[in-house]
Order: C-alpha cells, then sequence, then structure tokens
C-alpha cells in the first residue's frame, strides 16, 4: 500500500479548558482570605469593576455636581473630569476661585498692613494657639485614630540583639554573638553545632563556646540551650536547685517521660516524696522559653457557612455574608469610555475588561451557589450529628455528595477545601464531616471512623489506675457495642490521638495518685 497524503475532516468531542473556566475552578477551591485577595488584585487591575456601595459604610453622599438632577428635569450630559476642571479652570476671577477653594482669599493671605490679619485676630478665641485646631501629625480631620498606632509585638531575635548590646563589649564577641543568636529558633534552642560555627568564623571553639556561655545568661532563662537537659539545668542553676540529685534526674528524662518513676528513684538515690517534689518542679520550668515572644498572628476561623436549628426542627442553611466578596460592572463608566475610544487597541482592552468583569461576578454567584448546594446536603446527610453528637457521624464519602446534588467528585473536592461550617456543636472544616466506614459486627449500618475514635476516647477517659484497657481489652468492648474492628487499628487511632499506650497511661496514672 503506497503511502500518500491526504485532507480528512473528522467530528470529536473534547473538554476545553476555558481561561473563564479555569477562572471558576481556581475562585471554587479559595478560602475566604484567598477570595478577597484576589478580589482586591482584580479590583485594581479591572477599571470596569467596582465594589458593591453596600460594602462600603459612610460612603459620602453624592453632592454638587455629583448629585442627581431634581425632578423633571433631564439629566445633564457626563462631562469628562478634564473638560470639567478645564472649563472652571478658565475663570480665573477670585470669586470664582475662591468659590472653587471653598475659602476666603484675604484670610489665606491676609496682608499685615491690611484688615484680614486684624480682623482674623479678632476672630480667634482666648487661648487660641496655631496648632489647637491641628491634630497629630498636622491633621485637622477628625478621623484621628489612636488605635492605628499599635505598638509591635517584639521578637525574641529583637528582644536577644538589645541584650546582646549590653552584655558583649569586646567586637569579635559581639559578631559571634550575633552569629549564634540567628541560629536561635523560635522556640529558644540554638539549631546549629558550635563547632560549626567556629570553623565557619575561623576561631577558635573555646571562644564560641565563652560567648554563648554569656548568652545562655539572657533573658527568658533557658534560651539559647542546644537541647532540653541544658535548657532546664540553666533554669535550675538560676534557682540554685541543681544538686546532684537533680543533675541525675536531668541527666534521665528519658525515664521521666516514660514515667518509670522506680529507675529514676534509684538513679537519683532520693526517697518517695523527694523524687515526687523533684518531679513536680520540673513539671513548672518552662521547656520552650522562645514562645513566650510571639512572631507569628493567629488568626480567627472565620466560618463560611452558618447553620442552625429552625423551630420546627429542620435546619436552616445560610452564607456567611461577611466572607462573599461583593463586586458589580459599572456599566455607565464603560458607555462612557467605550464612546470616546478611537483606537482598535483601546476598544480591545475594554472589551477584555468588561468580558473579565463580567465572568468574575458570574463567578463569584456560582460559587456561593455551588457552596450553600454542597452544604446543605452534608447538613442532610449529618443530621443525627448535629441532633446528638458525634458518636452519631454518619460515614461519608465524595461521591455520595456529588450524586446527591448532581456534582462531580473533584468539584465537591474543591467546595469543601479551606471552609468552615459553624454548628450548635461548634465549627468545623467542611472536611472533617467526610470520614471512612467501620463495619459493624452484627451486618447492620456501618459506624463512622471518626465516632470509633470518640468512642475509644471516652473508654480510655473511664479508666481507673487498677484498671487500664489494653488495646485488645477496647476491640473486646467495641465488638460487643456491634463494631467490627481490628487490634492495629484501635492502636492506630489511639496514636493519632496522641494516647500512649496502657502501660504507659498506667504509669501517668499511679504518679498523678502519688504526687496527689
Amino acid at each position: 500500500m503506497a503511502l500518500s497524503q491526504r485532507l480528512q475532516l473528522r467530528q470529536t468531542q473534547s473538554l476545553v479548558m476555558t481561561p473563564q473556566l479555569l477562572q471558576a475552578i481556581k475562585l471554587l477551591q479559595l478560602s475566604h482570605l484567598d477570595l478577597s485577595a484576589y478580589v482586591e488584585g482584580e479590583l485594581e487591575r479591572n477599571p470596569l469593576l467596582e465594589r458593591e456601595s453596600g460594602d462600603e459604610p459612610g460612603a459620602p453622599e453624592p453632592t454638587g455636581a455629583d448629585a442627581p438632577p431634581p425632578a423633571g428635569e433631564a439629566p445633564a450630559a457626563p462631562r469628562d473630569a478634564a473638560e470639567e476642571w478645564m472649563a472652571d479652570s478658565n475663570d480665573t476671577s477670585r470669586s470664582s476661585i475662591e468659590d472653587r477653594l471653598g475659602t476666603d482669599l484675604e484670610n489665606v493671605f491676609p496682608d499685615e498692613s491690611g484688615p484680614g490679619l486684624s480682623r482674623l485676630a479678632e476672630e480667634r478665641p482666648a487661648g487660641y494657639s496655631e496648632w489647637s485646631a491641628v491634630g497629630s501629625g498636622g491633621r485637622d480631620d477628625d478621623d484621628y485614630n489612636l488605635e492605628a498606632f499599635v505598638a509591635a509585638e517584639p521578637t525574641l531575635a529583637d528582644h536577644l540583639a538589645e541584650q546582646l548590646a549590653l552584655a558583649v563589649q569586646d567586637p569579635a564577641d559581639r559578631l559571634i554573638g550575633q552569629y549564634l543568636l540567628d541560629m536561635v529558633n523560635e522556640s529558644g534552642y540554638l539549631a546549629g553545632d558550635t563547632a560549626e560555627v567556629a570553623d565557619k568564623l575561623g576561631c577558635a571553639i573555646d571562644k564560641v563556646e565563652a560567648v554563648l556561655t554569656k548568652l545562655q545568661a539572657f533573658n527568658p532563662s533557658g534560651v539559647c540551650a542546644r537541647n532540653l537537659a541544658e535548657c532546664l539545668a540553666i533554669q535550675l542553676r538560676e534557682r540554685d536547685r541543681f544538686d546532684p540529685a537533680m543533675q541525675a534526674l536531668v541527666a534521665n528524662l528519658d525515664l521521666l517521660a516514660k514515667r518509670d518513676v522506680a529507675a529514676l528513684k534509684r538513679k537519683c538515690g532520693v526517697s518517695d516524696e523527694d523524687i515526687a517534689d523533684m518531679i513536680g518542679e520540673i513539671r513548672r520550668l518552662d521547656p520552650k522559653p522562645g514562645l513566650r515572644f510571639g512572631t507569628t498572628t493567629v488568626q480567627p476561623v472565620v466560618p463560611d457557612v452558618f447553620v442552625r436549628q429552625a423551630p420546627d426542627g429542620s435546619w436552616i442553611i445560610e452564607l456567611n455574608s461577611d466572607t462573599l466578596p461583593k463586586v458589580l460592572v459599572n456599566q455607565t463608566y464603560y458607555s462612557r469610555v467605550a464612546g470616546r475610544a478611537k483606537k482598535d487597541t483601546e476598544k480591545s482592552y475594554l472589551s477584555d475588561c468588561l468580558q473579565s468583569a463580567a465572568w468574575l461576578v458570574r463567578a463569584l454567584d456560582q460559587r456561593a451557589k455551588t457552596i450553600l448546594k454542597v452544604a446543605s446536603e452534608i447538613v442532610r446527610q449529618q443530621d443525627a450529628f448535629l441532633t446528638h453528637g458525634v458518636e452519631h457521624l454518619r460515614p461519608l464519602n465524595l461521591k455520595t455528595v456529588a450524586d446527591a446534588i448532581s456534582m462531580h467528585e473533584s468539584t465537591v473536592s474543591r467546595v469543601t477545601a479551606n471552609k468552615y461550617m459553624a454548628t450548635p456543636r461548634g465549627t468545623f472544616e467542611l472536611k472533617y464531616f467526610f470520614t471512612s466506614s467501620i463495619a459493624a459486627s452484627d451486618g447492620g449500618e456501618a459506624h463512622s471512623a471518626e465516632a470509633v475514635r470518640h468512642r475509644i476516647k471516652q473508654l480510655i477517659d473511664a479508666e481507673t489506675p487498677g484498671d487500664v484497657l489494653s488495646d485488645d481489652t477496647i476491640v473486646e468492648k467495641l465488638r460487643e457495642a456491634g463494631i467490627d474492628i481490628a487490634r492495629r487499628t484501635v492502636a492506630k487511632y489511639r496514636e493519632a490521638m496522641r494516647i500512649p499506650s496502657s502501660v504507659q497511661r498506667r504509669r501517668d496514672k499511679q504518679m498523678k495518685a502519688a504526687t496527689v
């Protein structure tokens, strides 16, 4: 068969990701903070977008040329701002200038020999000074707010640098000290090796160790330590409590973590009462002194959806309007500017801006509707959880919600990302309601993994020092309650909740009972 070239027409179907579709998908998975930042960028970029008037309380009412015409009169033809300014500027008479400036030129530029200065002095009240009408910063308006000048929270690095400038005078030692301070992490520990520091700076390791000793005397106590034992030792030395018994206790912190009181007593050579006092003193120390200085601002969780119960027992789901940016397309401005566009590039730019603005408004509206639709289905599926608590949380996956609202699973996944729901039971991330299922031992309805974790935590919290449940015992109790679960699953859930093993829990409870 000979090879040849020929033309063929074929009709196929394919999904094309247009820029508008990509924008809608991107907006769907953004949190309300990221969405606000994105909309702010679009407002700066697109001149046809503007905020809804209701979003800006206290906006001044239109006055003068901006005020609407009286009833029965036709509105005046809009004039460009430059044209209005040029038209007003043509009249250079004194009365016109005074009208435009809103003041009397004689009071602004009084003649010392004329009546202006004397009249101005006569009108001043008693005790008047040149600065009496001027606020801080030379402002004479009423929008001065002292809360706008809030002192920044000092950081750990700034706090230590101030002490370094006072405690170390030698320039070489100060250079070493600043290098070491740059290696201190947010917990206050020195994240580095002094030998490496000495090698990089080209100095003796003894000199670095000497400077580090000075830094470890800084406030807060325990800062610049290389490990937990050294941090606790520094604090104990300052309290004059670092005796040989306490040194042995600090050197065996692994036994303290395991709650092995018997081994600690042998290492320290003390009685039961003394070891209890020593452990209590260790607990009163600060293992992370650097955390006293905040470096990041914690943002509170703002729910995107509110759920509340109606008088008839049903659930009312509504969106949080504060998290929904409201933007409009300024059609009036577009009509005025488009009529004056002469070049093709200008017309094309305005057309693109109009299309982009319209798509953004439509995408924001579609995003809000989709979030409300998904949240409503989640509330319908988890009605028992909202009514009775976490023990009644049902197993739920993305496919169940997607099939119920006729959407794709990926869409539901994007909607539930970084979104929160405020319910009578608390504020939860939307993904919290999607949990895997655990089969029932009697063949009945499956149980939610989150509900099983809650049941395990309840059983462990109800333990006594003389009756600590092992993982096998927990499995038996859960199977008696109709939950078919393996021992390794119980261990996995227990470790995920940071609950120690039965042996460790028994030691903790015995130590707590002995301390009390």
